[in-house]
């Protein structure tokens, strides 16, 4: 009711003149709050001239277990929140989070979805918390995984490989339709980052065939072999370049060779040497021209380099056939999901050493152990919350707590 400019709130100030206008008066019992006027928001203990027989509304909000995801709720007489555990974070500990890494061991963190994370290990570890250490001499590589990122191995730059070098490794593919695939086996260059004149060296699939490609700085030359037997377990290839001039050996097939355009003999790189993969999130960063816009699916061992004819060959690193870093790269032949077992249907995913349980609809968790709560945005069939209202699930359901301005079952009227 409003009186000489007054706002009175739940009930009026008991006189004979408002018995007389307005006949018994009922006043209201219960809890207002988030009182607004014109758009105006009235803070309504503070801002209040007077009042009688007003105490604070201490609704239990904990009794309706708001916290998502395991989350603890912890009220006092004026508020309320929740404990979220790792990987959660939100009011209700609602979204998967990278904030609080719980991956170990310098892994790359992935948020899978708004209830789980993933952990893409480095080079030596595996698990689903990459805590189990590896030890791996026939890398294992997963080509690009469903969150756009390849496995890889990344050594020291390769020295004195301006003008000479030659290049032996042997490689296994993970089936026959990796070998169609665009897969990068291995990539070392100037800037890495597509502008044209850049030097780079370059190995590679497409179409069931090796692609070898260089540029000095004054056009690309490339070779390309015939198709692959893909009868063959392993793979051999030895390439090189002497100057302009390169050459390519792949299994039984005849050497091929090529010349490079231009005027240019000398290769100028200064990145790390990548095997496998690349360091960086896209593909897009690599050289125009061949371009590959997957990593290696299956196994490079026994890579070699030498930069000259009078020395014998060696691996790549720094000490010898040590990488810097790397990661999701795994064994050859060794399956993480064999120690891993995923629960209420779930689907052990493994990408090289990385390796996580994909849930079935219904539930969630590094095991696929929980399950989705009625307020998840994953939970099928969703909650019908409606313009901002906040899913509070309950025993049986769940209601919708409406912000300033609206009101219904689902916080749908105005």
């Amino acid at each position: 009711q409003i009186t000489f400019g007054s706002i009175f709130l739940g009930n009026v100030p008991v006189h004979e003149e408002v018995h007389q206008c307005a006949g018994q008066i009922h006043g209201y019992k219960g809890c207002i709050r988030d009182f607004q006027v014109n758009h105006k928001e009235l803070f309504i203990i503070d801002e209040a001239l007077e009042g009688r027989n007003v105490e604070n509304c201490n609704v239990p909000i904990c009794d309706y277990h708001p916290c998502h995801n395991g989350g603890t709720c912890t009220s006092d007489e004026e508020n309320w929140y929740c404990e979220c555990p790792k990987l959660y974070t939100g009011k209700l500990c609602q979204f998967a989070t990278c904030d609080e890494n719980p991956c170990g061991n310098g892994a790359t963190c992935f948020p899978k979805s708004s209830k789980d994370a993933v952990c893409l290990c480095p080079y030596g570890r595996s698990g689903i918390l990459c805590s189990d250490a590896i030890n791996i001499t026939q890398p294992s590589f997963s080509g690009t995984d469903v969150f756009g990122y390849t496995s890889f191995l990344a050594y020291s730059t390769i020295p004195n490989i301006t003008f000479y070098y030659e290049f032996r490794l042997k490689f296994q593919l993970a089936n026959h339709h990796s070998a169609l695939r665009d897969n990068l086996i291995f990539f070392t260059g100037q800037k890495g980052q597509g502008l044209n004149g850049d030097d780079f060296l370059e190995l590679g699939l497409r179409n069931g065939r090796v692609v070898y490609s260089y540029n000095l700085g004054s056009g690309t030359a490339a070779i390309v072999s015939k198709a692959l037997d893909l009868r063959l377990n392993v793979h051999v290839i030895h390439l090189g370049r002497n100057l302009q001039k390169g050459w390519l050996k792949v299994d039984d097939q005849k050497n091929k060779t090529v010349t490079s355009p231009g005027k240019l003999v000398g290769l100028n790189v200064f990145s790390q040497f990548y095997l496998g993969g690349y360091r960086e999130y896209t593909q897009e960063l690599l050289p125009k021209g061949p371009r590959f816009k997957n990593g290696f699916q299956g196994c490079i061992f026994d890579v070699q380099v030498r930069t000259s004819l009078n020395q014998g060959f060696k691996s790549p690193g720094t000490p010898e056939g040590h990488p810097n870093s790397g990661r999701s790269v795994g064994q050859c032949k060794d399956s993480p999901c064999s120690l891993i077992k995923c629960r209420n249907g779930g689907k052990c995913i493994e990408s090289g050493s990385t390796v996580y349980c994909d849930c079935l609809t219904g539930w969630k968790g590094a095991f696929c152990t929980e399950i989705v709560s009625v307020c998840e945005p994953e939970h099928e069939p969703p909650h019908l919350c409606q313009q901002g209202g906040t899913c509070v699930p309950l025993p049986n359901g769940y209601t919708c707590h409406c912000p300033l301005g609206t009101t219904g079952t689902y916080c749908e009227q105005g």
